[in-house]
C-alpha cells in the first residue's frame, strides 16, 4: 500500500448552510468581545500598577520626609536646651544643621540656607507651652516651603546625599 492510498477521500463540496455560517459568525463575534475585554483587563491593571507605583513611591518619601523633619527638629530641641538667648539658639540651630548635612566649608549657597533656618531655631527656641507648636511648625513650614520654591526640590533631599570620606593621600 502506498501512503497515497491510505489517504481518505476529499469530501465533496457540500452546499454552504446559512444557520451554520450564522454560528460562525456569532462566535466570531463573542471571541471579538472576550478578546476587547482581555486587552481592557490588561490596559486597566497596568494602569493600576503604574498609579500604585507611584503612589507608592510618593508615600515613601512622605514618610522619609516626616522622619527626617521630626528627627532634625528633635536634636533642635536637644541642643536648644541649655541655651540663654535666641541669637545663641540661632548659632547652635545652625552649626546643627552644618554638621547634619555634613557642610565643612561655606557657600553662597549654604550661607543663605543657614540664614533662611535661622527662624526655625528662634521659634523652637521661644516656645512657652508645650501646647503651642504652632509658631514653630509655621516657621519649619515657611522654610520648607522657601527651599522647595527656591531649589526646586525638598530640603530634605539634602539628607539623602550622604558624601564618603575621601582618604588623604601623601606623596
Amino acid at each position: 500500500m502506498s501512503p497515497e492510498t491510505d489517504l481518505p477521500a476529499p469530501a465533496p463540496e457540500a452546499a454552504p448552510d446559512p444557520a451554520a455560517a450564522a454560528r460562525i459568525e456569532a462566535r466570531a463575534v463573542l471571541l471579538a468581545r472576550l478578546d476587547a475585554a482581555k486587552v481592557a483587563a490588561d490596559v486597566a491593571e497596568t494602569a493600576y500598577r503604574a498609579e500604585a507605583a507611584r503612589r507608592t513611591e510618593e508615600l515613601a518619601r512622605e514618610r522619609a520626609h516626616a522622619w527626617r523633619r521630626a528627627d532634625l527638629m528633635r536634636s533642635l530641641a536637644a541642643v536648644l536646651d541649655g541655651i540663654a538667648d535666641a541669637e545663641m539658639a540661632v548659632a547652635a540651630g545652625q552649626a546643627l544643621l552644618r554638621a547634619r548635612l555634613g557642610w565643612s566649608d561655606d557657600s553662597e549657597a549654604r550661607a543663605e540656607v543657614l540664614a533662611r533656618f535661622a527662624p526655625v531655631a528662634v521659634a523652637l527656641f521661644e516656645m512657652e507651652s508645650e501646647a503651642a507648636p504652632e509658631a514653630a511648625l509655621a516657621a519649619l513650614a515657611a522654610f520648607e516651603d522657601w527651599y522647595a520654591t527656591t531649589r526646586q526640590s525638598a530640603f530634605w533631599y539634602l539628607f539623602e546625599h550622604y558624601l564618603p570620606d575621601t582618604p588623604l593621600v601623601d606623596f
